[in-house]
């Protein structure tokens, strides 16, 4: 652990280095762990210059192909471009090192870069899971339900996308109605839906009607996922979507999504030199788009267990590898996306639980700047689960506490009471303990601390299903945010105009 990181990116670049904080955000004070020296810093990233030289990357797309060309990269009739590294490190170059993602509440809007922290809940699985009803295809309720739950809680900063899939919706329109309970029942900043690029265009034109375009030009407001589909290829749905948040000059969250093994080679140093290759390649490409684009570099690398070839969350060897990509993205000077609670359990229970902390509390220990899938993560991300979004609540209320470090505060000492309480007297009743009982030390909702009696006495429930009601009281007191009824109009007659105009051929 180093005493403090070295900071060699321009961390007050960007077009929005001048915007005024207009919230209290969550930062983290706590120095990020370095696992790599600056000699094998520099190791991993020579070695990621040859593949982007020697091997290059893929990109199906021929407008892309085109804009490579024109930038400078040398592009096969295979559509695979290879990199010279000087015009890789010019282009990364500028991608802004912070911004500020905009919320339909503007106190809402957090900032994305330097120590800020942002949670995002889970997004993409296609099923839900309640202890009441089991395992399930979710709804556009069930996506509502948990825009509303997210909106309610602290400790998840932005709204997210597809928190589950509503599979009642045509797929061609889902866009439509994904954003539309984004904006309805929460004012936190969006990430706008964004599998391919029809849909990333519906997320922007829904922006403007909320923001309007010359807004939308100037600031932020979506943040969009593109999945590399490594190895070493991004086909035209990824590149649609970068094509049109880019340009429309939203946040792109750049992820190589590499379980090793598999997608990446059996060996950590060998899948982080081709994440950190992608991503630099994407970023690059990005910045071609639209010079400035606002990107967060951000790998998803998990393990492939060899005997069976599912995905293990929470290994050691994604940890060791997330520590080397977290100090790339430092090198770089861009924000870096951290592990959520990534579990491959089926329901939550303790296997949950440990998995949970081993994928999520190593990110707090390189001192993220965007976590998507902070809460709900079940079944490989297969389901967002009720009572899981709940208890991954509670624990990422401890883990932004856990980054917060330590207050020097002068109360902080409490000299008084240590010089004045006796030996083998107590706290308990002192001044400083009185005034600070409700505020000293961070407090979960849901977990129980009471006695063992106590606990029987109250029925012996198990977590679980402490959750399960924590949910649906939630959901019972949830009240929408004010949406102006003209913007609410404009969305609706977004909708109701573009829906004839999909045609499901076009999604396949």
């Amino acid at each position: 652990m180093t005493e403090r990181p070295r900071r060699r990116g321009r961390r007050n670049r960007g077009p929005d280095s001048d915007v005024v904080e207009r919230i209290v955000q969550p930062q983290s004070r706590i120095a990020p762990y370095e696992l790599a020296s600056a000699e094998q810093e520099e190791l991993i990233h020579e070695m990621s210059m040859r593949i982007l030289e020697e091997a290059g990357i893929a990109f199906y797309d021929d407008e892309a192909v085109k804009r490579l060309r024109a930038g400078g990269a040398s592009v096969g009739d295979n559509q695979v471009a290879r990199f010279d590294r000087a015009m890789i490190e010019e282009l990364v170059a500028k991608a802004p090192a912070s911004w500020v993602h905009s919320g339909r509440n503007p106190e809402r809007s957090v900032t994305i870069g330097g120590d800020h922290i942002a949670f995002a809940p889970v997004a993409g699985p296609p099923f839900v899971h309640d202890i009441d009803g089991g395992r399930r295809d979710g709804t556009l309720e069930d996506l509502n339900n948990f825009v509303k739950l997210t909106y309610m809680s602290p400790y998840l900063h932005i709204s997210g996308t597809e928190i589950c899939t509503p599979s009642d919706v045509p797929f061609h329109e889902r866009a439509l109605d994904i954003n539309y309970a984004h904006y309805k029942y929460s004012d936190k900043p969006v990430m706008g839906h964004y599998p391919i690029g029809l849909s990333a265009r519906d997320s922007v034109g829904m922006a403007r009607c909320v923001y309007g375009a010359d807004r939308v030009d100037r600031e932020h407001f979506l943040l969009g996922v593109v999945n590399i589909s490594s190895p070493r290829r991004l086909d035209d749905r990824m590149l649609g979507l970068l094509h049109e948040y880019a340009l429309a000059n939203q946040a792109l969250v750049i992820t190589p999504f590499i379980l090793a093994g598999a997608m990446g080679p059996a060996a950590i140093l060998g899948t982080v030199a081709q994440a950190n290759a992608e991503a630099l390649a994407t970023i690059a490409y990005a910045q071609l788009v639209r010079p400035g684009a606002p990107c967060i570099y951000g790998p998803f690398l998990a393990a492939v267990d060899l005997q069976s070839g599912a995905p293990v969350f929470g290994a050691a060897e994604s940890t060791l590898a997330q520590f080397l990509v977290a100090q790339m993205s430092r090198r770089y000077g861009l924000p870096f996306r951290g592990a959520g609670q990534y579990i491959s359990s089926k329901v939550p229970d303790m296997q949950a639980g440990y998995e949970s902390v081993m994928s999520m509390f190593p990110s707090m220990l390189t001192q993220p700047n965007f976590i998507l899938h902070a809460a709900g993560w079940t079944e490989a991300g297969l389901v967002t689960s009720y009572e899981k979004f709940i208890l991954d609540l509670e624990l990422s209320g401890v883990y932004l506490r856990f980054a917060a470090g330590v207050s020097w505060d002068d109360d902080e000492w409490a000299m008084e009471s240590v010089v004045g309480v006796p030996p083998g007297g107590h706290h308990l009743g002192t001044d400083h303990t009185m005034g600070r009982f409700r505020t000293a030390f961070h407090r979960t909702n849901h977990l129980d601390y009471n006695s063992f009696e106590q606990w029987k006495a109250l029925g012996s429930e198990w977590s679980d299903r402490r959750a399960n009601k924590a949910w649906k009281e939630m959901l019972a007191s949830y009240e929408a945010p004010p949406l102006d009824e003209a913007t609410d109009e404009a969305l609706l007659d977004y909708m109701a105009r573009r829906r004839p105009e999909l045609d499901p051929a076009d999604f396949q």
